[in-house]
Parts: structure tokens; sequence; C-alpha cells
């Protein structure tokens, strides 16, 4: 992670501070023009790589940046060829090497207008980026961002090639740094989920090649980022990889989708489906997304909790960190959704049971408090997780995990979908739910967040979950055990799901000495060996006192 790049966060830090003095003072609006700037630069990068290894493989690849562009006020224009633009000189590459108000004007005018409108005029891409602008207003920052981008990425190579990991996951990182800057600025219960946990998250639900896969509140994409890194993983191994390391956190993972068949790759675009409330969050999901070379992201403006949004049944995973400080307005929820609440943790949950097709799974990170709330809607909802859907795991987590951004104690669920919302349930679908309490995540749990040794509970989790037996996870004074659907059913536990409930504490039996032993240690420590004559000459101070103690207890 890039805390312990210290190199890497005092040049992002200097890339905030030019865009702060520079007159962009908003922390989202200085992040889009940021993202604006590394989605240039990563664009020439990945071109020129990919030119690099068609040429090696000797298989045809025509360059983004190959032949002319015409900006779309013109096209229908007479004499639009007068108006065509050598894509050329649209590379980063090629602008960084112009004079300050020239580059300023190019970039303007025709480098961001291009990006725009990249791919094409139906493209869900366009159709976002539609409304967004380039307002770095000086020719000076401008200059000093190219510079300081360049550096960052240099930093990013040198750190890929000692450290091993993957270039596109530092690139991860150096998102994660900017976008922590918007959970700084308080931005409505957005922040990121740490990419260890997303990663744990994508190992426990194992996405396959052809799943439909979804995110109803995605912001920049992470978690559909990690089903994708997941299955071109495992596609990788599928192909005979050798060679893939573990990373930082214990997880394999490549991000080399150029390993994918044209197929293949097809259809895993065709499977990742995001959703966003914030228009800004989706253009940086998008450009994230494609950043990581996912050519045409399924990434949409749309409120999925509102009545505007009907989609049911329809995926195979959903992975979620919906928000969870914000409740809806009671007249704009979705009438489908049956919890009598408006607070948006519970109605999210609902929301993503609804989402998933039967036997489709889902893995959601709630607040601790769903797990134990005694309103009626808390209630309801876990009776319907352990009644419709085969909850299959809770994983409790230490509130240090979404530090520095928020210090709320989470939870992981784990459920798949076998009763529909309007099936008779003959037989509850839960048998035994498995509880796991994480106490580390491989990070320390104060602001810093800095990287321990080993990978905290994180393996343990993915090895004791796949491996998880209701006949042997019995130990409830051990970090893991099964529970059965009819104890947490009883009339006692009443659905609740807090971990608290079922583990067993140990107690320890401590023998204490004998109160006059200890009064007799204390007064020898202070007078050495004497006897009692010798002690009852003293009159007064600290021996007295005990003396007198040593009498009451006799």
């Amino acid at each position: 992670m890039l805390q312990n790049n210290p190199e890497l966060k005092s040049k992002i830090d200097q890339l905030w501070n030019k865009f702060w003095s520079g007159g962009i003072s908003n922390p989202l609006t200085a992040i889009e023009q940021i993202t604006y700037l590394l989605f240039m630069k990563r664009l020439d990068e990945l071109d020129q790589k990919k030119q690099a290894d068609a040429e090696w493989t000797g298989e045809p690849y025509t360059s983004k940046f190959a032949g002319q562009w015409i900006p779309p006020e013109y096209r229908d224009k007479e004499g639009a060829d007068n108006y065509a633009v050598d894509k050329r000189t649209l590379r980063w590459s090629e602008f960084k090497r112009m004079q300050a108000e020239e580059m300023l004007q190019h970039v303007q005018s025709k480098v961001f207008p291009f990006l725009k409108d990249m791919n094409g005029a139906e493209s869900n891409f366009t159709h976002h980026m539609k409304n967004a602008v380039f307002i770095i207003p000086k020719p000076a920052l401008l200059v000093e961002a190219v510079k300081t981008i360049d550096e960052i990425f240099e930093i990013m190579e040198k750190d890929s090639q000692e450290k091993g990991q993957a270039f596109q996951d530092i690139q991860g990182d150096v998102y994660e740094m900017l976008l922590s800057e918007i959970a700084t600025a308080g931005k409505n219960g957005q922040f990121r989920t740490p990419r260890h946990i997303i990663k744990l998250m994508a190992d426990l639900v194992r996405p396959q090649l052809g799943h439909r896969i979804a995110d109803p509140a995605c912001g920049s994409g992470g978690f559909l980022l990690g089903a994708y890194q997941y299955i071109v993983t495992e596609l990788a191994k599928k192909a005979g990889a050798k060679d893939l390391q573990s990373d930082e956190d214990g997880f394999v993972r490549t991000s080399v989708a150029a390993g994918l068949t044209e197929k293949a790759q097809a259809i895993l675009q065709a499977s990742l489906f995001g959703y966003d409330i914030d228009a800004t969050m989706v253009r940086l999901g998008l450009m994230n997304l494609m950043m990581h070379g996912i050519d045409e992201p399924n990434i949409d403006y749309k409120d999925t909790l509102s009545k505007s949004y009907l989609e049911e049944a329809e995926y195979d995973i959903v992975m979620a960190n919906p928000p969870f400080t914000g409740s809806i307005d009671k007249g704009d929820i979705n009438e489908n959704l049956s919890l009598s609440t408006t607070k948006t943790e519970l109605l999210f949950v609902e929301n993503i049971y609804r989402l998933l097709k039967k036997g489709g799974t889902a893995c959601v990170i709630v607040p601790q408090g769903v797990l134990f709330g005694s309103g009626g809607a808390f209630k309801t909802l876990r009776q319907m997780l352990v009644e419709r859907c085969d909850l299959k795991a809770v994983i409790t987590m230490p509130s240090g995990v979404f530090k520095p951004y928020a210090g709320v104690s989470t939870a992981i669920l784990l459920f798949t979908k076998v009763w529909g919302p309007k099936d008779k349930v003959t037989q509850p679908a839960t048998e035994h739910v498995w509880f796991y309490e994480m106490q580390a995540d491989g990070y320390s749990l104060d602001d810093k967040r800095s990287k321990q040794e080993g990978y905290g509970d994180l393996q343990d989790i993915v090895a004791k979950f796949h491996a998880r037996n209701p006949e042997t996870d019995i130990d409830r004074t051990a970090k893991w055990f099964c529970v059965s659907r009819s104890e947490i059913a009883d009339e006692k536990n009443n659905y609740d799901l807090s971990l608290s409930r079922y583990k067993e504490d140990v107690f320890e039996d401590v023998v204490y000495d004998k109160p006059a032993d200890i009064l007799k240690r204390l007064i020898e420590a202070e007078v050495g060996e004497a006897d009692d004559a010798q002690l009852a000459k003293v009159q007064s101070g600290i021996v007295r006192e005990l003396l007198e103690l040593r009498e009451m207890v006799g």
C-alpha cells in the first residue's frame, strides 16, 4: 500500500498542494481534473505498450492515436477535413513538450474533447463524459501537474520492478490516495474499501467467467475491479501461468488481461455492472476501470434504491460496500422493497437480495449494528437473510479497518439467494451460519494503517471459510465457529447475528496470594528482615500503615 512508499506519497501531496494553490480547492473537482490527466498519461502508455506487444507477436493493432480526428461539432459541416487534428499530437508524450500557453490551449481544445469522444458517440463513457469540463485555469498549473504526474509514473514503474507489485495495483494505490481526499472532505459517507478487503471478499465469493457481477453503490469501481482481477488471475492459472507471486496481503493476482482470449475478454467486459448516485463518481469509476484495461465499462448513474430502478433477479454475484450513514426520502423508495425503514444500510441489503438471481451470491459490508439492531426492520432483514437465503458467513471486522476515513465497526455478510421475495418458504434456506472474528487485517488499526508483519487473519479466513464444517467448527471459544439456524432463530436469540451472542469467553482461574503474605512482602521490601519488636518501634510513614493493615486482615 501507498503508506509504505513515502516518495510516492509526498509527490501526491505536492500535486494536491499545486491544485490547491492554483485555485482548485474543492477536492472532488481537483481529483476529477487529476484523473483526466492520469487517464491521458495512462492512455498513451497503454497504447505504446500494445503497439510494442503487437510488433513482438506480429498481431495487428491499430493505435488509438493513428490517423486523424475531427471534433464532433465540425463533422457534419462542409470542409470538415480542414478541422482534422493529427491524432499523434494528442498523445501525452507529444503535448507535454509544448510551451505552457500552447499546451493549455491544446489540451483544453483538442486533447480533452478527443478523450470525451474517444469511444464513439454511442458509448456509455462518452455519455457520462458529456458534462465533464476541463477547468485547469493556468498554464503554469498544467505544466507543473504534467511534470509531477510523469514523476509519479516513474516512481510507480520503479516500485513495480523492485517490489514485484503489479503496476496497475500501484496505480490503484495512487488512485486510492487521491480518493481519500474526498473522504476527508466529508463527502456523504463515501469512503474507499481497502483493496485487501476487496481481495478477501473476491476470494470468498470466487466469481467465474460468465457470471453477471454488480455493485449497486460502486463509487470508483473497486469491487468490480476486484472481481475482474480475480477472474483474470484464475484464467491465467488455468492457462498455465507460472511464477505468480502472492502480494503483500497473501493474495495471488495478476492484472494481465492481455493473456485472455478475445472471447474471454469480451465476456468479462460484458459482465461487470456498477451504479452510483453521484455523477462524478460514475466518471471516476469509468476511468478507473478503463485504466485497468476494461475498454467499455458498464457503469451508470442511478439511484438503485429509487422507484426508477427496476432490475430484479439479474445477477450471479453482487459485491458491495453500500453507504451506511444515509437515509432516503420515503416517497422515493422503490415500492418493491418491503422493509419499512428509510435507513440505507438496511434497504441496500434487501435490494441486493432482490438483485440476485436464485442461486446467486452476495458479499456485502454492513455496519455491525445491522447484526443486532432491535428495530423491527433490522429483525425482518435478518430473518429474511436466514430464511430466504443461505446465510453462509458473518465475518466481523475491527473498527480500524476503514480508518482514517471512518472508525465504524463493520462486518461482511455472505449469502446465497434461495427463495425469491414472493416465494412461499417451505424450508428455511440456512442450516448453519459460520462466524469469524477478524482481529487483524495485516495493517495497524490506527489512522496510519501501516503494514504489519504477515497477513493478519486474511488468509486464515479464506482457508477456514472454504473448509468450514458444522460438525467440527464447534469450539465457541475459537475465532471461528458454526451456529445452527435453530439456535439463531430461537426465542432467546430472535435472529440476532452478533458474534458476541454466541461466542464463549475463556476465563482463566487466577490464584492470588493471601493478603497477609502480600503485606509481609511489602514490609520486607521497605525495611528488610526485621522482627516484630523492631517493627513496633516504627511510629509513622508507609511501614506503620502497612503494619496497621496487617493487623486488620489478621
